[in-house]
Formats: C-alpha cells, sequence, structure tokens
C-alpha cells in the first residue's frame, strides 16, 4: 500500500453537527431532557430578509428632522372605556418578577415610562416597584393563576389574557426552587425553594366560548374600563387571531418563535411554532377578513431588535410591537463587561441563556439578593429609555425615507424580499421582480 497517496479529510455530518452530538451524549449521561431560556437559535426567515423601497421619483419622501412622522398608538379603544393611549409603538413583553429580579422590573417600568410607552407584569403577580415606576401596566392573566387577585387587576391598565407564548406554544413554563424566594414563594402562595411548573392551559376554559366568558368576567371585575389583551403563540394565527376577536378582545398578542422565555425545554423552544416574520401576514388577513383591522389593534413580537424590526413589523400590518430579550439587553444583560463571570458559569456573554439558574452576574434574571443589588433600576431604566427612543428613531428614519406622516402609514407596498421564503411569507415582492410567491407577476 503506498502511504504516500494523500488521505481524503474527515468530513463531519451536517445532520450530526458537534451540538448534536454533545446533546446526544449529555442526554445519555444524565437521563434528563435540556431547560434553558431564551428564544429559538435556529436561524429563520426574519425582518432582516426584508428591505425598503425608499421615495426616489416616483414616491416623495419627507425631510427628516422637519416634517413630523407621528407615532403614537391607541391600544383597545374596541370596548374598553380607557384605552391606552402611547407615545410610541413599542411595549415591553411580560416577564415575571421570579424569573427577573425586583430591581428588574422596576427598571423596565422606570425605562417604559420614561420613553411613552406600557409594560408587562408575567406570570406571578404585580409587585409595588413595577406599579409605582409604570406610568401604563399591563397584567398578565395566565393559567397558572400565580399572584393573580381581583385588587390587582384593577390597579392595572389593562390586562393581557395569556393563552400561549412564542418559544413554548402549547407548554407551560418552569421556574426552579432556587428561583423562589421568600418573597416569590409569598406572591405565588408556593412553598420556597420548590421547583414551580405554570400549567400548559387554563383551568376553567376549553375552548373559544369560555374564553369569551372568561373575558366578560374580567370586564366585570374592572368595570369595563381595562382594555382586554389576548395574548397567542404562533402556530395557527390565522385561526387563533379570528377566535380571539370572535371572543372579545381588544387587543391581540402574536408571539413568533424568536421570543424568550425563561425556561422551558430546549425541544419547545426549537422546534415548536412559526418564525414571527411567518405569523403576521395571516394574523393581519384573518383581522381583515372580519372587517377589525385597525379595530381590534395588534401587538407583534419575537425577535424585534431596532427601529427597522418595528416599521417592516408595521408595514406588514401590525399596530405595535413587543421587545423582551431585547429590552433585558438594554437593561445590561450578557454584558461582555460580566464575561469573566459568565465563563465562571461555563458560557459566554453573547450566549448567556441559563436564566432559569438564577446566577445572572448582571442581577437581572436572578434572586439572589447580592447579585439583584447589583442592578441600579435608575441607570437601567434609563438605559432602555435611551435604547427605545434610538429604535423610534429609527423607525421614523425608514418612515419618512418612504414619504410617510406617520409610521401607521407604512404598507407592504413599501417593502420587498431579498429570500423566496422571506417573500412568501410577507407577501411581498421579490427584490426586483414583481413576483410574490403563490401569486402572479414575473
Amino acid at each position: 500500500m503506498d502511504t504516500n497517496v494523500p488521505r481524503t479529510p474527515p468530513r463531519k455530518s451536517a445532520t450530526f453537527d458537534d451540538y448534536t452530538l454533545a446533546e446526544i451524549r449529555r442526554a445519555a449521561s444524565t437521563g434528563i431532557y435540556d431547560i434553558r431560556g431564551a428564544g429559538t437559535k435556529r436561524k429563520v426567515p426574519h425582518f432582516d430578509d426584508l428591505l425598503f423601497l425608499g421615495a426616489s421619483i416616483s414616491r416623495y419622501p419627507l425631510e427628516g428632522y422637519r416634517e413630523k412622522c407621528g407615532t403614537d398608538v391607541v391600544l383597545g379603544s374596541r370596548f374598553a372605556k380607557k384605552p391606552l393611549e402611547l407615545k410610541i409603538p413599542i411595549t415591553i413583553a411580560g416577564m415575571s418578577f421570579g424569573s427577573l429580579s425586583a430591581q428588574a422590573k422596576e427598571a423596565l417600568g422606570r425605562g417604559a415610562s420614561a420613553a411613552g410607552t406600557s409594560t408587562t407584569t408575567g406570570d406571578g403577580g404585580m409587585t409595588p416597584e413595577e406599579r409605582g415606576q409604570s406610568r401604563h401596566l399591563v397584567y398578565q392573566y395566565l393559567p397558572s393563576r400565580y399572584g393573580m387577585n381581583p385588587d390587582d387587576l384593577r390597579k392595572a391598565d389593562a390586562i393581557e389574557v395569556v393563552v400561549g407564548q412564542g418559544a413554548k406554544p402549547g407548554g407551560g413554563g418552569m421556574l426552579l426552587g432556587q428561583k423562589i424566594s421568600d418573597r416569590v414563594a409569598q406572591m405565588r402562595c408556593l412553598p420556597k425553594g420548590i421547583d414551580q411548573r405554570s400549567a400548559c392551559r387554563h383551568p376553567d376554559w376549553t375552548g373559544p366560548d369560555d374564553l369569551e366568558i372568561k373575558i366578560h368576567e374580567l370586564r366585570e371585575i374592572t368595570s369595563w374600563e381595562k382594555p382586554i389583551y389576548v395574548k397567542v403563540g404562533g402556530t395557527r394565527p390565522y385561526y387563533d387571531v379570528a377566535l380571539a376577536v370572535k371572543a372579545g378582545a381588544d387587543v391581540v398578542v402574536l408571539d413568533g418563535m424568536q421570543g424568550g422565555t425563561a425556561a422551558t425545554q430546549d425541544v419547545f423552544i426549537e422546534h415548536v411554532g412559526l418564525p414571527t416574520l411567518a405569523c403576521l401576514r395571516p394574523a393581519v388577513k384573518a383581522l381583515q377578513d372580519l372587517g377589525m383591522h385597525r379595530k381590534v389593534q395588534l401587538i407583534i413580537s419575537g425577535g424585534i431588535r431596532s427601529g427597522a424590526d418595528v416599521a417592516k413589523a408595521l408595514a406588514l400590518g401590525a399596530d405595535a410591537v413587543a421587545i423582551g430579550t431585547a429590552a433585558l439587553v438594554a437593561l445590561g444583560d450578557n454584558d461582555p463587561i460580566h464575561e469573566e463571570e459568565y465563563r465562571k458559569l461555563g458560557t459566554t456573554a453573547g450566549a448567556y441563556d441559563d436564566w432559569h439558574e438564577g446566577r445572572d452576574p448582571a442581577g437581572i434574571t436572578t434572586q439572589d439578593p447580592v447579585l439583584a443589588a447589583r442592578l441600579d433600576p435608575v441607570k437601567a431604566g434609563r438605559r432602555l429609555s435611551n435604547y427605545l427612543k434610538v429604535m423610534t428613531l429609527e423607525a421614523q428614519t425608514v418612515a419618512r425615507a418612504c414619504g410617510k406622516s406617520h409610521l401607521h402609514n407604512l404598507e407592504p407596498e413599501d417593502l420587498c424580499a431579498l429570500t423566496v421564503e422571506a417573500a412568501a411569507m410577507a407577501q411581498v415582492p421579490l427584490a426586483g421582480t414583481s413576483w410574490i410567491p403563490g401569486r402572479g407577476g414575473y
């Protein structure tokens, strides 16, 4: 045998890549499925696959900083006596006290209020810090009912009935025992230090007819003042949105699979649900078919990061967006200044998703009093306000370039897609053509 013949270099499998092999070995060694936080890490079609068509000769742009571009939005005007009037169409998604520290919840309230928008409680109830610093606070009503009481419902400015979440549609959440502190246990009526699992469905209804009854109950409790949101995870957006509207929702919140979670099985995060981009157009179509588009407001969430994402979501028919992971990053989570401590946890700043373990060195996703004290709610709130301001300015810049005097005047005609997949999902033409997959054109 000629040993001088060059050998073909070994080739690794695309199916059995390094991560997959490591996960098989971990599962075989422990017999436990993987639990983590954050959203999907696989690449899916997203807003980056869309581009705006700025004005030139055929369209007339607005002069930046000299001609106004409105950003205000009213949420909940269908039935509520007191709809939310926000200065910007960017809201803060529900993240619980328990998952987050009290300092983080306070910072979210401070930042949202300074920017003129709303924040949301999440599972586990309402904290005085959050209510005290939130000008507009949405109270989440979840299957677990943890921390729920009529007094807090009345203190809220809106109520969000959570049916599902984008990271885990059809599944419940988790809060591990190390995050069940004395205060969290008291608010949730749970034993301290014991793992908590939230239910995957509400205990007192089995379908949309029961949801309608529940919405009426909530309206009676709050004297028909508060807007009632219904939040669904992105799976069958056309039918879920239509049923939420028929059940009486003032606002529908639709969360795609890029949306984060505090903790759930990795198999949920990566293999259940639809990309945010794929959810939006069917939801808008449902509202249009019912004659309720813009009458029932649509909030889209899941992977919103920039003003460009905001503008694209609104152009495709949303009334507002919600941010969660991006808000935490703005507060200071995953910051490289903590890299040494992240490495001691066996991870790195940009990949940290072990939020459920409660050892966040940034003091955000923890109940450890020493770690939580690291976060200054005033400074963190200011960071969030700055971020929201930049997102709004970016969205306005894009809208002016398209000749729009309000963000809600953006429309699908202002967009094109870079990939066939994005064109099909967003129902806008492939760049350089008039072809929309599934329709005519060239």
